[in-house]
């Protein structure tokens, strides 16, 4: 859901932000949760779903919260990924969203400072 994984039990895994940004993850896309008999857990992605590119504006809420915006539609972005490419606010991001579903969260693939 751009922050979870959501089980085939119906709960929440939160999966790590460094994770999900480095690996570009978009809401659908399958995963796959091991725990370790230590207690670790372990994600994989196994079946992405089809994505689009959009270029955005990098925008900034009042509560700190990153979102990238193309005049009409806005989605999340996670924190991690803004910060990896050192995104401004009104610099320019090119984000993945799901090809075929609408999504409140999008997957950072670049950030073009302005």
């Amino acid at each position: 859901d751009g922050q979870h994984m959501i089980g085939a039990d119906g709960k929440q895994y939160l999966v790590p932000p460094n994770y999900a940004s480095k690996s570009k993850l978009v809401e659908g896309d399958m995963m796959k949760l091991s725990i370790t008999l230590q207690g670790a857990f372990i994600y994989k992605q196994i079946g992405p779903i089809a994505r689009k590119r959009v270029t955005c504006a990098l925008t900034q809420d009042g509560e700190s919260l990153w979102h990238a915006t193309d005049g009409m539609h806005q989605w999340r972005l996670l924190t991690a990924a803004v910060t990896y490419f050192k995104g401004q606010v009104n610099d320019e991001v090119i984000i993945l969203i799901p090809q075929d579903a609408p999504s409140k969260w999008a997957a950072v693939e670049n950030i073009i400072a302005r």
